[in-house]
Formats: structure tokens, C-alpha cells, sequence
């Protein structure tokens, strides 16, 4: 009866032991999937700073654009108040010739 006895708290004890590494695999298990979910979140977070390195990337890229146009632009404005300097000396050349005509 003793030995029964014994036997059956053997087992209950087996049973508890089991119950508690089914309960420390269910545990693991949830710490994986937390690890998982860091990692996934972890990926995001550098496809984010790829995405926002790219759009800032192509901001400085439309800002250079944007300032080289603005170059052109300056440059086009210096050519045309170039050419109506040499339109003025032209001008007032002309005019030179012409009052020296008269005179003579």
C-alpha cells in the first residue's frame, strides 16, 4: 500500500514537472515571437531611415537642380546686360560719328 503510495506521488510529481515544462516551452515560445516581432519592427525602422536618407537624397538632388538653374539664369541675365552695354557703346559711337559729320 506504501509503495503505491509512493508510486502515485511519483507520478504526481512526474506529471507536475511535465506540466511545467509544458508551461516553460509555451514561455520560450512567446519569447521567440517577441524576439521576432522586435526584429520585424527593427527592419522597419531601417527601411524607414532608407526611405527618409532616399527622399533627402533626392531633395539635395532637386535643390542642386534648382541652383544650377538659377546659375543658367544669371548667367543668361549678365549675357543680355552685356549685349545692351554693347548696344549702348554702339549707340553712343553712332552718335560720335554723326556729330563729327555734322561738324565737318
Amino acid at each position: 500500500m506504501l509503495l503505491l503510495l509512493m508510486l502515485l506521488l511519483l507520478m504526481l510529481l512526474l506529471l507536475l514537472l511535465l506540466q511545467l515544462l509544458l508551461l516553460l516551452q509555451q514561455l520560450l515560445i512567446l519569447l521567440l515571437l517577441l524576439l521576432l516581432l522586435l526584429l520585424l519592427l527593427l527592419l522597419l525602422l531601417q527601411l524607414l531611415l532608407l526611405l527618409l536618407l532616399l527622399l533627402l537624397l533626392l531633395l539635395l538632388l532637386l535643390l542642386l537642380l534648382l541652383l544650377l538653374l538659377l546659375l543658367l539664369l544669371l548667367l543668361l541675365l549678365l549675357l543680355l546686360l552685356l549685349l545692351l552695354l554693347l548696344l549702348l557703346l554702339l549707340l553712343l559711337l553712332l552718335l560720335l560719328l554723326l556729330d563729327a559729320a555734322i561738324f565737318t
